[in-house]
């Protein structure tokens, strides 16, 4: 097994990696009192860091002001543990210094710092304060080769030992940099073999950029290393975020749709006065794989935020739950506009079976967050196959699911697949009953089951609109069929009347393909307000627009559904397809106006 061999009682590298006594967290933030340490512990911000790696030739020859990288070898990070100053970031900011950059590195957990250029300069920038004096950090780690070192892998007798930079003496400002020491970086199995299934090549997946058509630095796979660091010089860690290590939850314990917050920092090093620790608010939008070790959101993040902590809260206290792999930005032609975060409990897991069972720290400190109102409404969206189309739908009777009809792709039965939260899936055959015309303002078709679905919860519909409010759209967009519907949150951001009718909704969740004929639901009382129908596409660029879509009202809706439910006669659902000429220009994005306009959507 290619493991690290080694004994934390009598390797050099037990006293960063030493056992803290672990403290009560029993605390309350109402409390006027709270001692300072443990209220900034509290907050992601005062844990979290800016990594950059070059090499010390070039920072000796350039000033500190050309040494601030636009984030292109620079990445987030996390300080994992004050007390022993141990940083936790992505991976990929160090593999360009790697001595042999063409290595096959699919057949080795972990690297050494001897992998790596002997000249790599690592500087971690803290928001506070830090001083630099600290006892050279001993450091006995064996090869991670089935045989011994050799020319294609690192020298000979290498001195493993990190080479500790001269340092003076001293306190340093606000947002100080600290130098660094590479202990290890390594590659999460479970998230590598997950990753690997969902991300294929002919899916033409694009990370890292806004514009699709820049150069993508390294590979896909190397997303899936990261990186653990030794900090020296910066003893005050515990005088910012407490003593203890960053509490942190199992993923196994998250579900679809809670809330979550990242604390990172957008572009790395570039500008850190402005975008250090930078927050963005979302919910988990999908878990995939063993232990859940791929967690989806649709919190925003930008480059450089790769490395930055992704959180839950509860009763006033945030918990690590993973890791910013990558900013999810293109697939194929389509602008995705979410992020992938890796499992901070399969990371920790990697890390202690890479050093032999040596826990950094102990269990985590949430197991159990809490439930919410979104996992019994999981089980109402259903995945639709006709052919080699598919798409979303919405069970709305023991027996009925209606869909949009170009997910149907004109098929008279399809595949019907309901996945819940729990993983269960139930697989059923559907002919389909009714489906609008193609010169319909209504992109409708209606599903019946073969059997009716035991112990169904009919949905509560919605009477009327509120704009401005919370609301959830579950579908089977971007991974699609692999891991079950995807959860976004957003809000009702628009509703377009005709005669005092609602005909349209818009909201900002993102919706990608596959979504369509998904639900819309109010987050707050779960009634269901609509199905997906569409979003947008710029005509110019041909780039897609997840955050601008369009759902049909279910109040258009339900009183055909319900004649049917009491007569099963499909000539009810015939009103579907009148509508005057101004409701079918405006499910064309034409508008009333006299000249007709060019648009881009």
């Amino acid at each position: 097994d290619e493991v690290l061999q080694w004994s934390s009682a009598s390797c050099g590298i037990a006293p960063v990696l030493q056992e803290v006594p672990e403290q009560s967290c029993e605390i309350s933030t109402a409390d006027p009192h709270l001692p300072p340490q443990l209220r900034a512990m509290i907050s992601p911000e005062s844990c979290s860091c800016i990594v950059s790696a070059s090499l010390a030739k070039e920072v000796k020859e350039t000033s500190a002001a050309e040494c601030q990288r636009d984030g292109a070898w620079g990445c987030s990070g996390l300080l994992l543990h004050p007390k022993r100053r141990l940083v936790l970031c992505h991976g990929q900011t160090f593999l360009p210094f790697l001595r042999r950059p063409k290595r096959n590195l699919g057949r080795r957990p972990f690297l050494l710092p001897g992998a790596f250029h002997s000249d790599l300069h690592i500087q971690v920038q803290f928001p506070g304060t830090s001083s630099s004096t600290q006892p050279e950090l001993a450091m006995s780690l064996a090869s991670n080769d089935t045989g011994p070192l050799n020319s294609e892998s690192e020298p000979p007798n290498l001195d493993c030992r990190p080479r500790l930079s001269s340092l003076t003496p001293g306190q340093a400002k606000a947002n100080s940099s600290s130098p660094a020491e590479m202990l290890m970086v390594f590659s999460c199995q479970e998230f590598g073999d997950i990753f690997r299934t969902l991300f294929s090549k002919s899916d033409k997946w694009y990370f890292y950029s806004e514009d699709k058509d820049q150069e993508v630095h390294g590979e896909p796979l190397d997303l899936v290393w990261f990186a653990l660091l030794w900090c020296p010089g910066w003893l005050d860690g515990g005088s910012v975020c407490g003593e203890e290590a960053l509490r942190y939850v199992r993923s196994e314990c998250l579900s679809k749709g809670q809330p979550l917050f990242s604390c990172a920092s957008p572009f790395a090093s570039f500008c850190s006065e402005i975008f250090m620790n930078t927050l963005s608010q979302g919910i988990v939008s999908n878990l995939a794989g063993e232990r859940n070790a791929l967690i989806l959101t649709d919190a925003r993040c930008l480059p450089g935020t790769e490395g930055g902590g992704v959180y839950i809260r509860s009763q006033h206290l945030y918990y690590l739950a993973g890791l910013i792999v990558a900013p999810l930005c293109w697939k194929a032609n389509d602008w995705v506009g979410l992020t992938l975060v890796c499992s901070i409990s399969c990371i920790l897991e990697t890390m202690r079976r890479i050093l032999n069972g040596f826990e950094i720290f102990g269990s985590p400190t949430l197991t159990v967050p809490g439930s919410h109102g979104l996992t019994r409404l999981l089980g109402t969206a259903a995945l639709l196959e006709s052919n080699r189309v598919w798409g979303s739908g919405v069970i709305v009777s023991p027996r009925l699911i209606i869909t949009c009809r170009h997910v149907l792709d004109r098929a008279p039965s399809v595949s019907v697949k309901i996945q819940s939260d729990s993983n269960s899936c139930l697989a059923l055959k559907g002919r389909v009953v009714f489906a609008t015309k193609e010169n319909s303002p209504y992109d409708v078709a209606v599903v019946e089951l073969e059997e009716d679905l035991s112990s169904f919860e009919i949905p509560t519909v919605a009477s009327d609109f509120k704009t401005g409010e919370d609301v959830y759209v579950i579908g089977y967009g971007v991974f699609g069929r692999a891991c079950g519907p995807s959860v976004t949150a957003g809000i009702l951001s628009a509703v377009i009347t005709l005669e005092e009718r609602p005909v349209m909704l818009q909201t900002t969740c993102a919706v990608h393909a596959g979504a369509s004929g998904g639900p819309v639901y109010s987050t707050n009382g779960g009634e269901l307000l609509g199905i997906v129908s569409s979003n947008a596409r710029n005509n110019n660029g041909g780039a897609i627009y997840p955050h601008l879509n369009f759902s049909l009202p279910i109040t258009v809706l339900w009183p055909v559904l319900s004649a049917y439910n009491q007569t099963r006669d499909v000539a009810v659902f015939e009103g579907l397809n009148r509508g005057s000429k101004h409701l079918r220009a405006l499910w064309r994005l034409q508008g009333s106006t006299p000249v007709p306009q060019r648009s881009k959507l």
